[in-house]
């Protein structure tokens, strides 16, 4: 049987982290690096695991780098503190990894995304295929300081079984969130020397929501999946409003 790691990054998880550890303590391994949690997160993680490891946060895929770089086994699941494995996610994971053929280096999963406790079965937010399960040695996240992703260096498969991901717990959740991701967008793009164009500021929210909405079917969720679709076209406009005000 080959071992697998999960490795998770925390902050302020209390309400979230002891779920997601229940979900994956059949691993042989729980790496969590945290961003110095000022509440329960770290002593909840104690009981889980004792390799845990403290760092500031600068950026998401720096952070996640790290703690891939502290597990020691060949295949490494990443997950986040609001997400779950399920029985089935679990069994099917521990299939492809024993698997006899060497043909993929990593694979993608299917996330079941939740807003405000509801799944959104449409905007374009399921299956949302997430890279998440690779070998160690053929996986990093690429250098970006939000909405990272791992670069794979070999072929990728797909497993069918979704993991579920309970995100934005209410509206004010979400805004607090896109605020944050916002900054860290700014300093990416600032980073970058890319700067924010009028028409952005029109044009990518629009854009957001007729894509969301009617393109990705996100009227057949009804109330909830309007207010989904007016939330991202809000994101969108409000990290292009940020890095204007960053001229």
């Amino acid at each position: 049987m080959r071992k697998l790691s999960v490795v998770i990054i925390t902050r302020n998880e209390a309400n979230n982290i002891e779920e997601c550890l229940e979900s994956v303590k059949w691993a042989d391994e729980i790496v969590v690096l945290d961003s110095f949690s000022n509440d329960e997160t770290v002593n909840i993680c104690r009981r889980y695991t004792e390799k845990i490891y403290q760092s500031k946060f600068t950026n998401y895929s720096l952070q996640k780098n790290m703690v891939l770089d502290r597990a020691t086994n060949d295949w490494v699941l990443s997950v986040d503190a609001d997400e779950r494995i399920t029985p089935r996610l679990k069994t099917q994971i521990i299939k492809v990894i024993n698997e006899e053929s060497e043909e993929y280096a990593g694979y993608h999963i299917p996330r079941r995304n939740y807003f405000f406790g509801e799944w959104v079965r449409h905007c374009g937010l399921y299956p949302d295929y997430v890279l998440r399960l690779f070998r160690k040695s053929k996986g990093r996240f690429r250098d970006k300081m939000v909405h990272e992703s791992v670069k794979l260096n070999g072929k990728a498969g797909r497993i069918e079984e979704p993991l579920e991901h309970y995100t934005y717990a209410c509206i004010n959740d979400y805004i607090d969130r896109m605020k944050r991701y916002s900054s860290l967008f700014v300093q990416q793009m600032r980073r970058d020397n890319k700067k924010s164009r009028w028409y952005n500021l029109i044009v990518n929210p629009t854009a957001a929501f007729i894509k969301m909405y009617f393109l990705k079917k996100g009227f057949l969720d009804g109330k909830l999946g309007f207010i989904v679709c007016v939330l991202y076209s809000y994101y969108a406009f409000l990290k292009y409003a940020m890095l204007w005000e960053k001229k």
